[in-house]
């Protein structure tokens, strides 16, 4: 597996000017088969979890996987990185023409979801589908539901000082990154990102997943510079996907949601107001679930990626 990665990667160099010669891409499966391509969340993130949890179990369904790491986030190194949504479409549309996928799957987990509505904004004949898992269409109201519900937390366990740096957090500008930084390290701090109760299956491919000595240390890591990038670049934190949504939705792009019923970055009058959006039927809430669908439900999200594949 790691010589396929590695052969890519020169492939990758020789052909491709506008993805740099550190770009981590991995792909599982044969090449004829159905196309899903990952697009992991952050910004500064990587895909190691899906590839560590995922990738192979979906190739071993019928479909060709592809994976990689944006510029300059994670495991593609470079330091000349822009951090634009004008380089990330590109660099993305540069791998789905090297391959030559037609037709492509895009699972867009978390912020990657912003990445694959911005592709399919400019390249919608190449997309036969994009899944929303996990992401958010109105980073704000994100922020104020972790807000809201981590009120609720801190006033059953009557914890005034949290109250207090929560009241502080309120009175802080919206759009600045400390901001959106404190609001996530809320929802890490109040377990947000993961199931009350977890299935068996989570927990043995958690456990599985913690064993894997290359791919969990990487996925705990997280760089800066992508966050400050997208911030400074894209004012991301404000961003409201509604009206782009609806704009691809009604000119006939296939454009679904996957979320989870515990997932705390959601309340659920944004899930409605999701539904609303992408139309009743193409919004799925999965029980027992949180961010990390894949995981989390794993046997529900293959299944899902099969019956709307057909």
């Amino acid at each position: 597996m790691f010589y396929r990665c590695f052969l890519f990667t020169i492939l990758l160099v020789t052909t491709l000017s506008v993805v740099s010669q550190e770009m981590y891409i991995k792909t599982f499966g044969n090449q004829t088969n159905p196309p899903i391509l990952f697009l992991h969340g952050g910004p500064g993130y990587n895909a190691a979890n899906f590839e560590s949890t995922t990738a192979e179990k979906l190739a071993q369904k019928g479909f060709f996987v592809v994976l990689y790491d944006r510029r300059g986030e994670g495991r593609s190194v470079d330091t000349s990185a822009k951090f634009t949504f004008e380089q990330t479409v590109e660099d993305l549309n540069s791998i789905i023409e090297t391959y030559s996928l037609k037709k492509v799957t895009l699972i867009g987990h978390s912020f990657g979801g912003v990445v694959g509505t911005k592709y399919l904004l400019k390249y919608p004949t190449k997309i036969k589908h994009l899944i929303l898992v996990g992401a958010p269409i109105s980073f704000q109201e994100t922020f104020q539901s972790i807000i809201e519900s981590s009120e609720k937390i801190f006033k059953q366990k009557k914890d005034a000082s949290s109250l207090e740096y929560l009241k502080a957090l309120q009175k802080m500008d919206p759009s600045s990154l400390q901001y959106s930084g404190y609001c996530f390290m809320f929802a890490m701090r109040n377990g947000f990102y993961s199931p009350t109760q977890a299935t068996e299956q989570a927990v043995a491919i958690n456990q599985l997943f913690k064993q894997d000595s290359i791919l969990f240390p990487t996925a705990m890591k997280m760089t800066q510079p992508p966050v400050v990038g997208f911030w400074k670049n894209e004012n991301y934190t404000m961003l409201d996907l509604s009206s782009e949504l609806t704009q691809l939705i009604n000119n006939g792009n296939m454009i679904t949601g996957l979320y989870g019923s515990e997932d705390g970055l959601f309340s659920k009058k944004q899930l409605k107001r999701h539904s609303k959006i992408l139309g009743t039927e193409n919004l799925k809430i999965l029980e027992n679930c949180s961010h990390n669908v894949f995981i989390d439900q794993q046997e529900e999200f293959i299944e899902y990626l099969i019956n709307h594949h057909q």
